[in-house]
């Protein structure tokens, strides 16, 4: 169970979220900007994700590397990430450590150690880190990095947030400077607190801890809208590492701020069509030894504004694309003309609201979706009302989700082939 939440903003412009979770054991604090990969600048791509590195690497009264050794000498877990619209750091502490951990928020917030060395040093973090995960790993990054291209025309919708080498390489210290004076400024931000904490007391911490970090211009959110192309897209990329080929099927979410019931059905037909052995689509490709798996956005439910994606990914033995396309269209035509109602729905529908309800019981994640609720969407309670929806969703609600990625207007199509493959 979670208390109200309560809010301020402090004077700087900060804007501070606190709920109490009974039961909570320690309390997890979250610092979301809104700066992420749609927010950068071409011939910058990547520099969203080099600057979440340059965030550790010390402060005014931090030392490199201090703020991971403070945080874990406690007892806890601390990281950051970034994503299209927003990058996060959060932590998980004891509750006696919050003000530690609110005073290291806001040293760097204010106070940021910023060096062509440190520049020099993370950048080549961050070139091995894609080496690793992308470039030198079957099926890197694949689909969130390559179908966006396929998908949309804007470049901050269709680049790779990963970022091009030359990219990277061409980032300055001054770059950084600038980067972290604009996007990084506490109107340009939320930081929540949640767990074993009385929340009132919790925003009197916030308001003593970044009393020192003056308030900065606030950037405007960039322009993302696209019109919804009218014919299906279609596109090829390889993969030297991959063992087979792959298919990745996109379509635009609906805009949450909008029709929550209807992006939360999309989670539910994710679960129908993907999630058990039994589900409609394994259940289906099996026979071809292929298998499916689906996503409602690429890195998780709410996660950046509209436009968004629901995402179907499918690995399949060489010469079978176009059966497992068929198979994967046909059901979804299925679905939106009436099949799977009655056991098979409730079955997805139970899943989808259980599976919230679990992610919530970690303080980390709560407070990620608390402080990105408020950043991205004004409510910093929309998680537990994107629960509440999708508890009450129906039969119907899930056929005009599979109708919604049935139809060509605004879907693409991204096959993946092994290099020396040509089907």
């Amino acid at each position: 169970m979670s208390d109200a939440i309560a809010h301020t903003t402090l004077d700087n412009g900060l804007r501070v979220v606190a709920q109490r979770v009974e039961g909570a054991s320690g309390v997890g604090v979250s610092v979301n900007y809104r700066v992420g990969f749609r927010t950068e600048k071409p011939a910058r791509s990547g520099f969203a994700h080099l600057f979440e590195h340059m965030m550790f690497q010390g402060s005014r009264n931090t030392a490199p590397g201090e703020h991971f050794a403070a945080v874990q000498a406690c007892g806890g877990v601390v990281n950051g990430n970034t994503f299209p619209d927003s990058t996060d750091y959060y932590q998980v502490v004891p509750g006696e450590a919050l003000r530690k951990v609110l005073l290291l928020e806001a040293d760097r917030m204010g106070f940021l150690t910023i060096s062509p060395e440190l520049l020099a040093t993370q950048r080549d973090v961050v070139k091995e880190e894609i080496r690793l995960q992308v470039t030198g790993k079957p099926y890197g990054g694949f689909p969130w990095t390559v179908l966006p291209a396929v998908m949309f025309e804007r470049w901050e919708n269709t680049h790779n947030g990963f970022g091009e080498l030359a990219d990277l390489d061409a980032a300055t210290a001054d770059d950084c400077v600038d980067f972290f004076r604009l996007y990084y400024a506490p109107g340009n931000a939320v930081l929540a607190i949640c767990g074993d904490c009385d929340p009132e007391d919790a925003l009197a911490e916030a308001r003593s801890a970044f009393a020192d970090v003056a308030a900065r211009p606030v950037p405007a959110p960039p322009d993302l809208h696209e019109p919804l192309p009218a014919e299906e897209r279609r596109g090829t990329c390889h993969d030297r590492l991959a063992p087979q080929p792959a298919l990745a099927m996109g379509v635009r979410l609906p805009d949450a701020r909008h029709d929550m019931r209807g992006y939360a059905a999309h989670m539910a037909l994710s679960h129908l069509l993907t999630t058990g052995s039994n589900s409609r689509l394994r259940a289906a490709l099996a026979p071809l030894g292929a298998k499916a798996d689906s996503a409602t956005g690429y890195f998780g439910p709410l996660n950046v504004v509209h436009p968004d994606t629901f995402v179907v990914v499918a690995h399949h033995p060489a010469g079978q694309a176009d059966k497992t396309e068929e198979i994967v269209k046909n059901h979804l035509s299925d679905v939106a003309g009436g099949a799977g109602r009655g056991a098979e729905t409730a079955r997805a529908v139970a899943r989808t609201r259980t599976g919230l309800y679990r992610d919530f019981d970690s303080l980390a994640y709560r407070a990620r979706f608390l402080a990105r609720g408020e950043l991205l969407f004004g409510q910093a309670g929309i998680g537990e009302r994107l629960a509440r929806y999708a508890g009450d969703l129906t039969e119907d609600d899930l056929a005009a989700a599979a109708a919604n990625v049935s139809s060509p207007e605004g879907r693409a199509l991204l096959n993946l082939l092994p290099k020396e493959a040509t089907s």
